[in-house]
């Protein structure tokens, strides 16, 4: 063990499974502001590759200010048109010039987007239907310096903040996460008039849980109000059939519940997003980096989305934080629930945390103190090994919304 600062204390109240109303939401991959994350941290871990291959190492830089102003459409059974296009604005800092070597930062960022737009929304014509512009100042030089541009092994933390995470997941956030990777994963892929635009809210109130989602439809695969009902009951089904797995509570399943067949005001889009009608979106006015909003939780409101991954906490100790809280609750027999808290101070190591605060709900019979010193030792391992984050952030293998 180090002497960093480590502690570890019992939850003042219940855990979440255990308190009589939960509420849980998600903004899927299609919400506009979900559509914001998404661009940010492409771009992000575009320039951070491209930063590696010109000059061996991450630059300073961040891109989580991305906006979104929606678009006007013209949806239509069988088909309709973007009227005026969704214009997305990529701005933030980058470093452009790096001891003589110059890094076309926008345009590095343009591509990312017309990428991940290709990629993750097939009904969305980049150019067209979406118009992307780029404007990325220079970084200040006392940032940059506590960057870590003086080759230290560990960086420095670039801010005075905090980041905090929990495990296990409650059943209702379960579902509620699951419903929504779900729909816009291969349910999607064979039922393609269920555009990516997905928002699923879950509320449990003692044994009921409810879950609403919002499923825009895609106009072109729906050539009829009897052919979009059909689309919503087959979402309905599934999400039923997903939230069995999880719980052996009753559930109950609502699907567009503004919509009104007899005034024909439905929820029919052309692009599969509401970005296209009225819609805006901005990056961190989502979900949390564990993909969730959950307001039974201690949250962060930093976004996670778009930040450097070297030294940025905004980033780091979120997707930290969530990360401890799962080998915790993995490797330590005991724990109903457990959330960790980690603090910053700017210009400090980011392996040493101000404090690190673990606060736990154990089951019947089990004492904080009887586990105190397992889940110390897990903290201090990860922490380090806080670098890590930075690897698999950039490879992709975490996820930030």
């Amino acid at each position: 063990m180090t002497d960093r600062n480590i502690r570890v204390e019992p939850v003042d109240g219940r855990a979440v499974e255990d308190q009589d109303v939960e509420i849980v939401e998600r903004k899927g991959l299609g919400h506009p502001d979900s559509l914001c994350d998404g661009i940010a941290e492409h771009v992000s871990q575009a320039l951070a590759r491209e930063y590696l291959d010109r000059v061996g190492k991450v630059l300073h830089y961040n891109t989580d200010e991305t906006q979104l102003v929606a678009g006007r459409s013209a949806p239509a059974f069988g088909g309709g048109e973007v009227v005026d296009p969704i214009y997305l604005l990529i701005t933030g800092r980058a470093t452009k010039e790096y001891e003589g070597t110059k890094i076309p930062a926008e345009t590095i960022a343009l591509r990312a987007a017309r990428e991940y737009i290709d990629e993750e929304f097939p009904f969305v014509d980049f150019g067209i239907d979406v118009v992307v512009d780029v404007k990325l100042g220079e970084g200040s030089g006392d940032l940059q310096e506590v960057f870590g541009e003086d080759g230290t092994q560990v960086p420095m933390s670039n801010d005075t903040s905090f980041g905090v995470g929990h495990a296990p997941l409650t059943e209702t956030e379960r579902i509620v996460l699951e419903t929504e990777r779900r729909l816009n994963g291969r349910y999607s892929d064979e039922h393609r008039a269920v555009g990516q635009d997905i928002k699923v809210m879950g509320k449990r109130e003692s044994e009921v849980i409810d879950v609403t989602v919002a499923v825009a439809a895609v106009d072109r695969y729906v050539d009829g109000i009897e052919a979009y009902d059909a689309v919503m009951e087959g979402v309905r089904t599934f999400v039923e059939d997903l939230a069995a797995e999880y719980t052996d509570r009753t559930v109950r399943v609502h699907v567009n519940t503004a919509d009104d067949y007899e005034e024909g005001s439905i929820y029919l889009t052309t692009t599969g997003t509401s970005a296209e009608q009225g819609d805006d979106g901005s990056v961190g006015r989502g979900n949390r980096s564990n993909g969730l909003i959950t307001p039974n939780r201690s949250m962060s409101m930093e976004a996670t989305s778009g930040k450097n991954p070297v030294n940025h906490i905004g980033k780091i100790y979120n997707l930290l934080s969530t990360e401890i809280a799962r080998s915790v609750v993995e490797a330590v027999d005991g724990i109903r629930e457990v959330r960790i808290r980690l603090l910053s101070q700017i210009g400090k190591p980011i392996d040493e945390p101000h404090v690190a605060d673990a606060s736990l709900v154990t089951e019947a019979g089990v004492e904080v103190g009887d586990i105190e010193a397992a889940v110390e030792a897990i903290i201090d391992e990860e922490l380090a090994n806080v670098t890590d984050i930075t690897e698999r952030v950039i490879d992709g293998e975490l996820t930030t919304f």
